[in-house]
């Protein structure tokens, strides 16, 4: 099996399984626990946080462990809204970009049924990018907080991050960002990102899944989605997860300390294997910003083709990917991405999604991409190049 879909999840690492398994075994104590054993779960977990720290250029007091992306976005969105409107009632819209994930897409549309906020929502050119411009004419004195992912997920463009983000510290509108697929592949230090929160998920870097981080700013008020015994600074209740924050911080550290190398490695890798895709399928159409995009993240169009046809031939021929979003699995209806790029409805359906691994090899790419032209040859009766 080629394996090409990293950004619904990856494998755990050999190494987060040994930094993680005496917090599952001899050391698993509870770390509010007053006795010995918590008291080495206690130090176990601030070790973690501040590793978590030292790769964000954070205050360790300022990460939250969380249950992963998904409650890391949530606990943003809605904590710094609800926060922020109670010390001033005239915030009461949230801003969002049209390409974000439903973790922060529902988040704010759960602010706007239960609690009576507007939402605003930023556009984003054919590229999938957001302009500080667009961004300054949505934020103003009534915007609790704005949330633009660092990349997307499914056309994995990356957005000019420090740009938007001082477009939103001009308005003085805390800036959230959703970095679970940008964590291991760009840099994350929030000073010169300039962001006040930003979300990461442990088994898109070789953690379990079931564990997140949230980052956000010490001056920042954050509204608890979590009530009971106050753990995680009184953000999110609930006993700590020690083995698996051991996990995501082991994860992040290797993933930073590759980063320099496995970057450019899988960004050479990624062009090589859409200039072949192109050659074997002159019809293929490729997704998002061409250059401004995560290293691993190759997205297409097939027009007048089904995007779940293609992704069947592919399994069959030993290459496994994706149409999108893992979240959006068993919808029928088009990407909300796509279709924000300006891509017609039955265009977006012909979506497929090749998100490459950091063990990923060059022939492995150049199989996959023959599979690809066989899989589409397959499905149109047009043989490939």
């Amino acid at each position: 099996m080629i394996y090409l879909d990293a950004a619904g999840t990856t494998p755990v690492r050999r190494e987060v399984l040994e930094a993680m398994w005496p917090y599952l075994t001899g050391d698993f104590g509870n770390a509010s626990s007053h006795h010995e054993l918590g008291e080495r779960a206690r130090a176990a977990l601030e070790s973690a946080r501040a590793d978590v720290a030292r790769v964000l250029g954070c205050r360790s007091g300022e990460v939250t462990f969380t249950s992963g992306g998904t409650e890391a976005d949530n606990l943003a969105v809605k904590g710094i809204a609800l926060a922020r409107r109670t010390a001033d009632a005239r915030r009461n819209r949230v801003a969002v970009s049209a390409i974000e994930h439903p973790a922060v897409l529902e988040s704010a549309r759960s602010l706007a049924r239960l609690h009576g906020f507007a939402v605003d929502v930023v556009p984003v050119d054919g590229a999938g990018r957001i302009t500080p411009e667009s961004l300054a004419a949505v934020v103003g004195p009534e915007t609790a907080v704005v949330s633009v992912m660092y990349a997307n997920n499914e056309v994995g463009t990356v957005q000019p991050l420090a740009e938007l983000a001082a477009v939103a510290s001009a308005a003085r509108v805390p800036l959230h960002t959703d970095a679970v697929q940008a964590a291991g592949m760009l840099p994350l230090d929030v000073r010169e990102l300039g962001v006040d929160a930003l979300s990461i998920s442990g088994h898109k870097l070789g953690a379990p899944k079931g564990v997140g981080v949230l980052y956000s700013a010490g001056r920042l008020t954050v509204e608890p989605l979590v009530d009971g015994g106050g753990q995680e600074r009184g953000l999110r209740s609930g006993t700590e997860n020690v083995a698996g924050a051991v996990a995501l911080a082991t994860a992040l550290r290797l993933a930073e300390a590759e980063r320099p190398t496995a970057a450019p490695r899988l960004a050479g890798l990624r062009r090589a294997f859409v200039d072949r895709v192109t050659e074997l399928v002159p019809d293929a159409v490729i997704t998002g910003d061409p250059e401004q995009r995560l290293p691993g993240s190759a997205s297409f169009c097939f027009p007048r083709v089904s995007g779940e046809s293609v992704l069947l031939e592919l399994e069959r021929r030993g290459v496994v990917c994706s149409s999108g979003s893992a979240c959006a699995a068993g919808s029928s209806d088009p990407s909300h991405v796509l279709l924000a790029l300006g891509i017609d409805a039955e265009t977006a359906q012909t979506a497929v999604r090749f998100t490459l691994p950091p063990t990923i090899t060059r022939e492995e790419l150049e199989t996959a991409a023959l599979a690809l032209g066989d899989s589409y040859a397959a499905v149109t009766g047009i043989a490939h190049r």
